[in-house]
C-alpha cells in the first residue's frame, strides 16, 4: 500500500502549470534515459533517484536538522537563561522565545505557499535569503540584554528565516520524488529528530563553557558554513515559469465541520505540545538533577519522535485519521498524567520523555491523513493552502503556549499541597499539557457523533 503521505502530498501546489509540465515531460526522453542524438536538446533529471535527486534529499536532511533541530532544542536555552544574568530576573518570559520561533516558522506557511504559487520564482529566491536572515537573528540575539530582545531575534526573526528556507524544500521535494515521496519526506523529517538528539548536548556544552553570546555566534557560523553551500542543491526539478499565475483555490472545505473539528483539535493539542521539551530541563534542576540530565530528557523526546512519525504515518494508511489522532493524544495524556505527574526522580522522567516523545511526536504525521480527508470532502481544495492552514494552526498553538505556560508556572498551584510531581511547582503545567492532549482528540468524538 502506498504511504498516506504519497496520497496527501502528491499534488502539492508548487506554482507550475501542470499541463505544461506534462507536455514537457512527454516531449523529453523517458526519465533516466539519455537523449538520443536526434532527440530534444533538453531533458528533465530523473525523479525518485539519480545523483541530483539524492543530493537534493541529502541537502533537505541537513538543512532540516540545523534549522528545526536548533528550535526544538530550546529547552537547553530555557534552563540557561533562567539561571544566568542578564535574563534570570525576567525568567517568567523566557519560554516565549522558543514558542515564538516555532510558531512563526509554522504560521508563515499560510502566506508563503500561496505566494510561491502566484510567483513561481519566489520559492527559489527565498531559500537563499533564509540562512542570512537566520544569521542576522542569532548574531543580533547575541547582543541582547533583555528577554524582549531575544523574543524578537532568536524568536520571531529566526522563525522568519527558518520558514524561508524550509517551505521551498516542501515545494521542490514534491517534484523530485513521486513514487518514493513517502520515503523522501520521512528522510527529510528525520533530520530534525536526529538533530534533536545531538544538538542539545552541543548547545549545553557551549553554554556552560562559553556563555550564550559565544554560543549563538558559534551556531551562526556553523549553520551558515554548513547550510549555505547546500542551498544550491535545494533547487526545483521542473522549469520555473517566467510569469506569475493567478492563484485559484477552492474554499468549500472551510464551510465543513470536518475541517474545523480537525483544525481545532490541532490548535488545542499544540497549546501543550511544546511545554515538556521547554520545561523539562528546569523541572529536572528543581529536583536536584544536573543540567546535562535536563539535556538528556530533551534528547529522549526528540529521539522517540523520529520513530513515531514513521509508525504513525503507517497507521494512517490503515485506519481513519481520527483513530490515529486518538491514539497519539491519549497515549501522550497517559504518559503526562502517570509518569510526569508522579515523577520525583530521574527514572520516571526518562520513561515519560520516551513515551511522550513517541505518542505526541507522531501527531505531526496525522497531517497527511487530515489533508487526504479534507480533499475527499472538497476536491477543489488546494493542498498547498491546506498545508499552510494546518501549519498556521500549529503555529497559533505554539505562540499562545508561551505566555500561557509562564502564567501557570508563576501561579504554581498545588505546590506543597499535592504530592509527587503535581506538588513540585510544575503541577499546573503537567495538568494543562495533559488536558490539551486529551482535547486534541475532539475530532474523534465529532466523528462518533456524526459531525464529520
Amino acid at each position: 500500500m502506498e504511504p498516506s503521505l504519497d496520497v496527501a502530498l502528491n499534488n502539492l501546489s508548487n506554482g507550475r502549470d501542470r499541463d505544461r509540465d506534462r507536455e514537457e515531460l512527454s516531449a523529453s526522453p523517458q526519465l533516466g534515459d539519455q537523449p538520443s542524438s536526434n532527440g530534444p536538446e533538453f531533458s528533465l533529471p530523473p525523479a525518485d533517484g539519480g545523483k541530483d535527486a539524492w543530493l537534493f534529499l541529502a541537502a533537505c536532511f541537513v538543512v532540516e536538522a540545523l534549522v528545526w533541530g536548533f528550535a526544538f532544542s530550546f529547552g537547553v536555552f530555557q534552563e540557561y537563561y533562567s539561571t544566568h544574568e542578564p535574563f534570570s530576573s525576567e525568567a517568567s518570559r523566557i519560554a516565549v522565545i522558543g514558542t515564538t520561533a516555532n510558531g512563526v516558522m509554522y504560521m508563515l506557511g499560510v502566506i508563503l505557499f500561496p505566494a510561491y504559487k502566484k510567483w513561481p520564482r519566489l520559492a527559489n529566491l527565498s531559500k537563499w535569503a533564509g540562512i542570512p536572515v537566520i544569521a542576522i537573528a542569532l548574531i543580533a540575539g547575541s547582543f541582547a540584554n533583555k528577554v524582549s530582545h531575544l523574543i524578537l531575534t532568536q524568536g520571531a526573526l529566526y522563525g522568519v528565516g527558518g520558514s524561508m528556507v524550509y517551505c521551498p524544500t516542501l515545494v521542490f521535494l514534491d517534484e523530485w520524488f513521486i513514487r518514493r515521496k513517502g520515503l523522501a519526506f520521512g528522510v527529510m523529517w528525520a533530520g530534525s529528530g536526529v538533530a534533536g538528539v545531538t544538538i542539545p548536548f552541543v548547545l549545553n556544552f557551549l553554554l556552560e563553557n562559553y556563555g550564550f553570546r559565544t554560543t549563538l555566534r558559534t551556531w551562526t557560523i556553523a549553520v551558515t558554513f554548513i547550510s549555505f553551500p547546500l542551498i544550491y542543491f535545494l533547487r526545483p526539478r521542473l522549469p520555473i515559469s517566467p510569469v506569475s499565475r493567478p492563484s485559484r483555490y477552492g474554499f468549500r472545505f472551510l464551510r465543513t465541520s470536518t475541517f474545523w473539528l480537525l483544525q481545532i483539535g490541532l490548535i488545542i493539542e499544540s497549546l501543550g505540545y511544546f511545554i515538556p521539551s521547554i520545561y523539562l530541563p528546569t523541572c529536572a534542576r528543581s529536583l536536584g538533577l544536573s543540567t546535562s540530565t535536563g539535556t538528556l530528557l530533551v534528547a529522549l523526546i526528540n529521539g522517540a519522535a523520529v520513530f513515531s512519525t514513521i509508525i504513525m504515518g503507517m497507521l494512517i494508511d490503515r485506519f481513519h485519521v481520527t483513530t490515529v489522532i486518538l491514539l497519539s493524544t491519549v497515549g501522550a495524556a497517559i504518559s503526562i498524567f502517570l509518569f510526569w505527574g508522579l515523577s520525583t526522580a530521574l527514572p520516571l522522567l526518562c520513561i515519560f520523555s520516551v513515551l511522550y516523545g513517541f505518542f505526541a511526536g507522531g501527531f505531526v504525521s496525522t497531517n497527511a491523513g487530515i489533508i487526504k480527508l479534507v480533499k475527499q470532502r472538497d476536491e477543489s481544495a488546494d493542498v498547498g493552502m491546506l498545508i499552510g492552514l494546518l501549519s498556521a494552526g500549529r503555529g497559533i498553538g505554539a505562540v499562545l503556549s508561551g505566555p500561557l505556560s509562564e502564567a501557570l508556572l508563576n501561579e504554581r498551584p498545588w505546590q506543597g499541597k499535592a504530592g509527587l510531581g503535581y506538588g513540585s511547582g510544575y503541577g499546573g503545567l503537567i495538568v494543562f499539557t495533559g488536558v490539551t492532549a486529551v482535547l486534541g482528540s475532539v475530532s474523534f468524538l465529532g466523528k462518533r457523533l456524526g459531525w464529520m
